[in-house]
């Protein structure tokens, strides 16, 4: 886990910072668990383009991923982890006792040969799953349930983790990544440790061509556009814009979009830092 950085032998690697890939152990992924996936370009049934600046981009396969982690109590060795060009976080192959291999997102410290487990019996242990009410006070946990049988939803991404800080009744406590406190079902399943490749936020693509590899194309500010076109477009020589928002009118920096009578507001003990 660690970043390099690239002499400068063109302009587009004078400012790059790339991830050394040191955890990343083969190119290979598992056949099995690949599925093709169909890029939209940003264009909706009918052909129409909905989503702006999407398109191109290089041809990618879909990993499946176990999400839910439900083979409980059966062991499983890590064959090795691997690049998802999906996500940001690495992924890891798992082959269970009884012969099924799967996916799951790599965890700091995992590594190949190493056993993982899921379920009542697994130990609290780095790439083991359980229930929170299994999971002893104050460790660090991704890959959260929101809803038991759901799948996870929180703290996915690279460098990301929650904690557990307290539990009460059929509720657990946890101190979310933004900073939110918030009950969650003692019943959801979470992951032991955090979330692989916590030096993503320091890569920097170098150049414009990296992001139209990615199926990013160039997003035009909505200042530089016409009446017609965008709220913050037109006016006499470089205009502001005025207030910040959408190209729907949807205010922009500040304006509140969470409904006021939301049904989960009181699961939110803390709201997170501004």
């Amino acid at each position: 886990m660690g970043t390099r950085k690239l002499r400068p032998m063109t302009p587009g690697q004078r400012h790059k910072v790339s991830n050394d890939y040191a955890e990343i152990t083969t190119n290979q992924p598992e056949k099995s668990l690949v599925v093709s996936i169909k890029r939209s370009g940003g264009r909706n049934h009918s052909g129409k383009m909905t989503m702006r600046y999407i398109g191109g981009g290089h041809k990618k396969a879909y990993r499946i991923v176990d999400f839910k982690r439900d083979k409980e109590n059966i062991p499983g060795k890590v064959m090795s982890i691997e690049y998802d060009p999906n996500r940001t976080s690495f992924i890891a192959l798992i082959n269970y006792a009884d012969g099924e291999k799967r996916y799951i997102i790599a965890p700091n410290g995992l590594k190949v040969g190493q056993d993982v487990m899921s379920g009542a019996n697994a130990a609290p242990e780095i790439g083991g799953a359980m229930q929170l009410k299994s999971i002893p006070l104050g460790t660090l946990i991704h890959n959260i349930e929101m809803r038991p049988g759901q799948g996870a939803k929180i703290a996915r991404s690279a460098g990301s983790y929650a904690q557990l800080a307290a539990r009460d009744g059929r509720y657990a406590t946890i101190k979310m990544p933004s900073g939110e406190t918030r009950m969650i079902l003692v019943t959801c399943m979470a992951s032991i440790g955090t979330v692989s490749n916590s030096d993503h936020n320091k890569v920097s693509s170098g150049k414009a061509g990296r992001s139209r590899w990615k199926g990013r194309r160039p997003r035009v500010r909505g200042v530089a556009m016409n009446p017609v076109d965008h709220p913050m477009g037109g006016g006499e020589g470089r205009a502001s814009g005025g207030h910040p928002r959408s190209r729907k009118g949807l205010l922009a920096k500040g304006f509140k979009t969470r409904k006021k009578s939301n049904p989960t507001d009181k699961y939110i003990i803390e709201r997170r830092k501004k």
